[in-house]
């Protein structure tokens, strides 16, 4: 008998396994095709009341401006699947900006020819990643090994690091990147900017980890159970430290971007961005309280927001009514993805009596 019931859980254990692959693989029934025919409303919609808004120069600026967000996005939805959350990646995305923008200053030397010049910057650049790795391994440690809740952790890492930039840079910018790294941020591959194809592969490459990798499902699966992940043979401590390792990671690429467009670095930059980032992921069908996620559907989202953006700057509103908006809509989706299932309930019972 207990053999039997040994090997009843054991297969019951590898179905669920199999259909939260599937359900990993498949999305979310109806949910891209939703926020996709969604995009297309407000395309629509704006291009009927502002002229030229579906020209090629406006699909460009949305190209140039989307990068950097949907970097700090893909920083922040590898956390939420996990049921987590990291407050910090702004922090870290600036601090790297300007320990990268430092070395540059100070490390090219006046008459730097084109190989002195790259190999500062090569050198800028590593120093940029090995301070996100080790923001990145220090929080996923205390995420992991203290059992804090990882708003906590993260608060008091954004805290430490907003603190440390602002009191070495007295609270000022720092400029000074070279044109040879400079020029990336208006660079074009066939009409469609450099910086937005590193996003495009950026979101490509966060797809394939988390659908198609053992580690991926492990993130869902902790996200799912945390509890039930433990008794599954998963290391649940080391993909809590991996998670937001790989977090951190996004956050380079987004202070490259950064510096890219912006040619300069501040403590202050993006701080505006934490909230949407959380919107977009939700507004994507990530869930807020872990478990699931498709960076195909946060892609989409940011699509949204920023056609909101753009349209109503463009009907001359200000940005503070945009940022209402997005709040609206972000009150609006966690009340439909929470009340939704226990409305379908409630039509369903009704039915069955009837």
């Amino acid at each position: 008998m207990p053999e039997n019931r040994s090997a009843a859980a054991s297969r019951d254990a590898g179905n669920g396994i199999e259909s939260l692959m599937a359900r990993l693989r498949g999305g979310l029934p109806g949910g891209q095709a939703g926020l996709a025919a969604l995009l297309l409303l407000l395309l629509v919609l704006f291009s009927l009341f502002v002229p030229g808004f579906l020209s090629f120069g406006t699909l460009q600026s949305f190209m140039y401006q989307l990068p950097l967000l949907g970097l700090l996005s893909l920083a922040m939805v590898v956390p939420l699947i996990t049921g987590g959350l990291n407050l910090a990646i702004i922090a870290t995305t600036n601090s790297s900006a300007l320990l990268m923008v430092w070395i540059m200053q100070n490390a090219m030397p006046a008459d730097a020819g084109a190989a002195a010049s790259l190999g500062v910057i090569a050198l800028a650049l590593l120093a940029g990643i090995a301070l996100c790795l080790v923001i990145g391994l220090l929080t996923g440690a205390l995420v992991a090994y203290t059992g804090v809740h990882p708003i906590l952790v993260t608060l008091g890492t954004k805290s430490l690091i907003d603190g440390i930039s602002i009191y070495l840079t007295r609270g000022m910018a720092l400029s000074g990147v070279p044109e040879m790294f400079s020029s990336i941020g208006n660079a074009q591959f066939f009409g469609v900017p450099l910086v937005f194809v590193v996003l495009v592969l950026a979101a490509i490459l966060f797809g394939v980890v988390l659908k198609r990798t053992a580690f991926g499902l492990a993130c869902a699966m902790i996200g799912s159970n945390i509890e039930a992940t433990r008794y599954s043979a998963v290391d649940v401590k080391r993909v809590l430290v991996g998670v937001y390792t790989l977090s951190s990671l996004a956050c380079f690429v987004a202070a490259l971007i950064m510096l890219a467009t912006f040619n300069s670095a501040s403590a202050d930059y993006a701080q505006s961005y934490l909230l949407v980032t959380i919107l977009a992921a939700v507004l994507g069908g990530v869930d807020p309280f872990g478990g699931f996620g498709t960076i195909g559907g946060l892609m989409l989202a940011l699509g949204i927001l920023q056609v909101i953006s753009s349209g109503f700057n463009q009907f001359g509103l200000s940005n503070y009514l945009t940022v209402a908006i997005w709040g609206l809509i972000l009150i609006l989706v966690v009340m439909f993805q929470t009340l939704g299932p226990q409305l379908a309930g409630f039509v369903g019972n009704r039915k069955r009596k009837a």
